[in-house]
C-alpha cells in the first residue's frame, strides 16, 4: 500500500461515500481486495503519510510536506467564505489554535462558537465555524490531520506534533520544491504534456513549464511527440513501455488515470464527466460513474451504489463504449470482487444502459 501511494505521489481524498471514499478505490484498482483498516493505520499512525492540499485535498508522503510549505506560507489565513466572520470575531482563530495546543487533537465538533455567533454560517460548506478555523490553520500548515473519525471528520493537532521534526523544520526553496513535484508527476504519468504535469500538483502552467524546461536541460525529462497529441510531451527518465497490459480495473472518478479529463480524452478517446452536481434529468450516464479499464482501453462505464442496508452492490446503469466488446465477463468479475471487498453478498444489475442485459446474463 505504501508503495502504491509513493508511486503515485499522492492519493486524492473525496468524502463522497456512494460507493466508497475515493482514495480507498484508487488503491483497490491497483492491489485488488485489501483491508481498509490497514490503509487507515498506515496513513494516520505510521507517520509515513499525512494530509495536505497537493492535487486537491490529498494524502501525501511525509517527505512531501516541505515541498508544499511555500504554498502553506502563502495562504492568507482566512477560512474560505468566512472573511466577515473572522473580522467580526478576530480573536476566535487564535483561540481555536490555543485550544488545540492545550487539549490535543480536536475536530470542529469539539469547539464551541464565539458567544452570540451561530454554530454554522448560512451557505457555508463547513459543518461548523470551529472546523472552518481548523481548516484555515491547516491550509497554513499550523495544524495537521492526525486522524479520521468514523464519520470521516478530521481531527487536527499542532503540525509540529504530527510532522517529524526533521521534515517540519525543513525549508525548500520554491523553485526546488516545484522541480521535485514535477519529477514526481512525470514519474507517475510516464509521458505527459505541460498541462498534464501542471495539473498533477495543481501548479500554475507557466511555473510548471519553467521547471519542466529545467528538468529537460538536466537530462531528467526528454521532449517527445505523441501521435495524435497536439501539444509536445515529455518522457520521464526510466519510464518503460510494457509489451502488453492485461490488467482490468474500475477507476474512481478521482483516480490519476482519469482525474484530468483532457488527458483522459487524449489517451483513451473517452469523454468523462462526473455528474453528481448535474440535475438527475440531465445526467447522461448516472450519478457516480466509474470507467472500466480493460487492458489499454476504457471500454465501459458503470453507475455504482453501495446499498449497505441490503448488503448489495447496485449497478444502476451500465454502458459500453462504441466498438468495445468481449470484456463483459472481466467487468462482472471486477464488480463481484468490489462487492466482496465491501462485504456485500450480491451484485444487483439494473436495467439502464445497453450493457446491462449482457451483465445480467453472467
Amino acid at each position: 500500500m505504501a508503495r502504491v501511494i509513493r508511486s503515485l505521489g499522492l492519493l486524492q481524498i473525496d468524502s463522497v461515500n456512494v460507493l466508497v471514499p475515493a482514495h480507498y478505490m484508487v488503491v483497490f484498482a491497483r492491489l485488488g481486495p485489501y483491508d481498509r483498516a490497514v490503509l487507515d493505520k498506515l496513513i494516520y499512525t505510521s507517520r509515513q503519510f499525512t494530509e495536505q492540499w497537493a492535487h486537491v485535498a490529498s494524502i501525501v508522503p511525509m517527505e512531501t510536506w516541505p515541498l508544499l510549505k511555500h504554498r502553506m506560507e502563502a495562504h492568507s489565513g482566512q477560512a474560505w467564505g468566512h472573511g466577515e466572520f473572522q473580522e467580526q470575531y478576530p480573536d476566535y482563530l487564535g483561540w481555536v489554535l490555543e485550544e488545540v495546543r492545550q487539549r490535543g487533537p480536536l475536530c470542529g465538533e469539539h469547539l464551541d462558537p464565539p458567544a452570540g455567533a451561530p454554530r454554522r454560517l448560512p451557505g457555508s460548506w463547513y459543518s461548523n465555524v470551529g472546523r472552518a478555523m481548523l481548516e484555515a490553520h491547516f491550509a497554513r500548515g499550523v495544524v495537521a490531520v492526525t486522524n479520521r473519525l468514523g464519520n470521516f471528520a478530521r481531527e487536527f493537532d499542532l503540525a509540529e506534533r504530527v510532522i517529524p521534526a526533521e521534515l517540519f523544520g525543513r525549508s525548500v526553496a520554491k523553485e526546488d520544491a516545484q522541480r521535485e513535484l514535477m519529477r514526481q508527476a512525470a514519474a507517475a504519468y510516464g509521458v505527459a504534456t505541460v498541462a498534464d504535469l501542471a495539473d498533477y500538483f495543481r501548479m500554475r502552467p507557466q511555473e510548471a513549464r519553467a521547471r519542466i524546461n529545467e528538468l529537460v536541460s538536466a537530462g531528467e525529462l526528454s521532449p517527445v511527440r505523441v501521435e495524435g497529441w497536439r501539444d509536445p510531451a515529455y518522457l520521464a527518465g526510466g519510464a518503460k513501455c510494457p509489451k502488453s497490459i492485461a490488467a482490468s480495473a474500475l477507476l474512481s472518478p478521482f483516480d490519476p488515470v482519469v482525474w484530468f479529463r483532457p488527458r483522459t480524452e487524449r489517451l483513451f478517446d473517452f469523454h468523462y464527466r462526473i455528474e453528481i452536481y448535474t440535475p438527475s434529468e440531465k445526467r447522461k450516464f448516472g450519478y457516480y460513474v466509474l470507467p472500466f479499464l480493460d487492458g489499454e482501453r476504457l471500454v465501459a462505464r458503470v453507475d455504482l451504489k453501495a446499498d449497505r442496508s441490503a448488503g448489495r452492490l447496485k449497478v444502476l446503469a451500465a454502458h459500453a463504449e462504441a466498438g468495445a466488446s468481449g470484456f463483459e465477463s472481466r467487468l462482472m468479475d471486477e464488480l463481484q470482487s468490489v462487492a466482496t471487498w465491501l462485504g456485500f453478498a450480491k451484485v444487483e444489475i439494473g436495467r439502464r444502459g445497453k450493457l446491462a442485459p449482457a451483465l445480467r446474463k453472467l
